[in-house]
């Protein structure tokens, strides 16, 4: 896991006041946090996920939301992996089986409504 500077979050990016963190220890987010406890407590039922790597973090923490019936949307120009052809399999075919693929514009234009 990403210890010291690599593993802060920006100071741009939050988190502020009572903003819950979860550190993962694991590839996917759901296994070893309390992470979809906390989700469940608070009537969390739709995500939104992107990062670094679409193979590993977001196939892993989409695979496991899928499988809780979270709805799940995927921002496929903030996701990224070593292996482009992985990644455009994971984008164009895997993932709109289990969550909604759209871009970032797409997804701020969506909650505009």
């Amino acid at each position: 896991m990403f210890q010291g500077e690599l593993g802060e979050v920006h100071p741009a990016l939050g988190p502020e006041g009572d903003d819950i963190v979860i550190t993962k220890h694991r590839v996917s987010a759901f296994t070893g946090t309390d992470l979809e406890l906390l989700l469940r407590a608070h009537n969390i039922d739709s995500l939104v996920l992107f990062g670094i790597a679409t193979s590993g973090v977001v196939l892993s923490t989409l695979l496991g939301a899928s499988d809780a019936d979270y709805r799940v949307a995927v921002l496929k120009d903030c996701c990224v992996d070593q292996d482009a052809e992985v990644h455009s399999c994971l984008i164009e075919k895997l993932f709109p089986r289990r969550a909604t693929v759209m871009t970032a514009a797409g997804f701020t234009t969506s909650m505009l409504r």
